[in-house]
Order: structure tokens, then C-alpha cells, then sequence
């Protein structure tokens, strides 16, 4: 087949991306690091690291470990604020032609509202992320775990704002079918599946936890299994969009979730230690689609067959 022939446009609710890839916030910046490296308008969207109402300083030291097929991080969500968001960093973003999700975090429902209210309308900002779930960061979960929180905060964004809307949801859960169906009772256009799985880092000999935090959020490839599980689940639990989080560094990577029911896929950790790993899975997409003997992403997305 002709790799020409293939189409990589992905639609997920009143959000349309150019191709499938995306970069996760938190792992990129917020973009402007990585301009030298990347040719960012090839991204299907860049999400930039999450903002919040006032500037945050984040954690104590130290903030991150690698382990075993992963990374732990307990940054804390610490950025500038929205309005040095606003001012400095959007006018940047918003020329690079690509999507531009913003990332919004709150300690309360109101404070996702008024963030929301702030940034509708400004120019470069294609749709909000709703970081609902991050692990490190006292006040931050309760929205991702308890399911009509979760349903009151997206319904109040969506409420107070025009632009698209994707609920970012964390593993940390008995069962996240029920905040899945929360947020698309709130009227979210997507699920962002997943944020990191909670953990922590010892040090035996002084008998002391590693992460100035104690506790962290689990990245990479060791939480792929998890993610695709939950994608499975919460695929066949709600009739909205996923966009796959969680391990993605190979073209194998992003086949895998396509198929399990993610519509499109944010890479994270792996941005890391191969900043130009987006473009590169971009560039393998046509022919990985081409093997299957499809011309459209929309085509293989949710197609995995239970085996018997």
C-alpha cells in the first residue's frame, strides 16, 4: 500500500489533531526547550507542563528517581501561574502550528472553573487537559477518585468555557470505569488515560524515603500494562474518545494502544532521553497503519479481539 495514501488525522470529540502523537504535560516544558531539537508543527498536539491559578514552587528536593523500567517523580506542580502562563508562554505556543492543550490544575472545583474562564477565548489554545489526578500533590486526587467530584468539576468547565475539554484520570482507583462515566456525564469530549501510578523510593542503609515528597508518580514503560488495561476497560465503559498515556516510546507502543481503544496517545517519560521520539513515531505511523491494510487511524482504533 502507499504510505501516501494514509491519513492520520484523529478526531476526539471537537478536537481534531493532525496525527495521533501527542506530548504529555509535564515531559515537554512547554516546548520552547526543546525548539532546537524538535520541528514541533509535526506533533499532532504538544501539552504544556500543567498550570495553576497562582505560582506554585512545587516539592522539596529531590524531586526524581529513576527505577526499574520507570521514573518516579514528585515535582508538585510547580509553574509560574496563569497569568505569567498568559503572558509569556501562550503567544510562543500558539505559533507553532500544531494543537496547543493546556494543562489546568485546581485545589477546588471553583478554582478549575475560573482557570477555564481565564484562558477561553485566547488565541493558540486548541483544548484544556483537567490534571484532576496527580499523585504528588496534596488536594489534587480527591477529584480523580471520587466520581461525582469528578462529574462537578467538568461539568463547571464546560459550563464556563467553549473550548474542548479532556479529563485526565488517574490509575489510583478501585474502579475507574465509574470516574470515566463521570466525566462524560460532565460533559467531557475525551479521557486522558493515565496519569501516573503512586510510589516511592527507599534508601535502606539510612533508612530513609528517596523523594523529598515520600511519595511520587510512577512514568514509563513499567505502567504500560496498567494503561492499556484501564484503556480496555474504560473503552467499553464510555462512548467518548481515549487518548493513551503511559509507556509509549516505540511505533509497537502506539499500535498497542490504538487498537486496545485510545484514538490517539501523549508520550512522556520517553521524551526524556529521546527528546525527537514524537516526530519519529509520526513518521512510522503510515506504514505501521499500512501493514494492516488500513488508510485511516479512525480504522484500527478498538479493534483488538478478546481471545476465546
Amino acid at each position: 500500500m502507499n504510505h501516501a495514501n494514509v491519513h492520520l488525522e484523529v478526531q476526539l470529540g471537537r478536537l481534531r489533531l493532525a496525527n495521533p502523537i501527542a506530548v504529555a504535560s509535564g515531559t515537554f516544558g512547554y516546548a520552547r526547550e526543546m525548539a532546537g531539537l524538535v520541528d514541533l508543527a509535526r506533533l499532532g498536539a504538544i501539552l504544556p507542563k500543567t498550570i495553576t491559578q497562582e505560582p506554585r514552587s512545587g516539592n522539596p528536593p529531590p524531586r526524581t528517581i529513576e527505577t526499574t523500567g520507570g521514573l518516579l517523580n514528585s515535582i508538585g506542580l510547580d509553574n509560574d501561574g496563569v497569568e505569567a502562563f498568559v503572558e509569556r508562554q501562550l503567544p510562543y505556543l500558539a505559533s507553532l502550528g500544531t494543537a496547543v492543550i493546556v494543562s489546568v490544575a485546581g485545589k477546588t472545583a471553583e478554582q478549575f472553573v475560573e482557570l477555564a474562564q481565564r484562558l477561553d477565548g485566547l488565541p493558540g489554545i486548541s483544548a484544556m487537559e483537567l490534571n484532576m489526578s496527580c499523585p504528588n500533590v496534596s488536594g489534587g486526587v480527591d477529584f480523580g477518585t471520587n466520581p461525582a467530584m469528578c462529574q462537578r468539576v467538568v461539568s463547571g468547565v464546560r459550563q464556563a468555557c467553549s473550548l474542548p475539554i479532556l479529563a485526565k484520570l488517574t490509575p489510583n482507583v478501585t474502579d475507574v470505569t465509574e470516574v470515566a462515566r463521570a466525566a462524560e456525564a460532565g460533559g467531557a469530549d475525551a479521557l486522558s488515560l493515565i496519569n501516573t501510578c503512586l510510589g516511592m523510593a527507599v534508601d535502606w542503609r539510612h533508612r530513609r524515603p528517596i523523594l523529598g515528597n515520600v511519595l511520587g508518580g510512577l512514568s514509563g514503560p513499567a505502567i504500560k500494562p496498567i494503561a492499556l488495561r484501564i484503556v480496555y476497560q474504560v473503552a467499553r465503559a464510555v462512548k467518548i474518545p481515549l487518548m493513551g498515556i503511559g509507556g509509549v516510546a516505540s511505533i509497537d507502543d502506539v499500535m498497542e494502544f490504538l487498537v486496545t481503544g485510545a484514538t490517539a496517545v501523549q508520550i512522556g517519560t520517553a521524551n526524556f532521553y529521546n527528546p525527537t521520539v514524537g516526530v519519529q513515531l509520526v513518521d512510522q505511523l503510515p506504514a505501521a497503519l499500512a501493514s494492516l491494510g488500513v488508510t485511516s487511524v479512525g480504522e484500527i482504533v478498538g479493534t483488538l479481539t478478546p481471545s476465546k
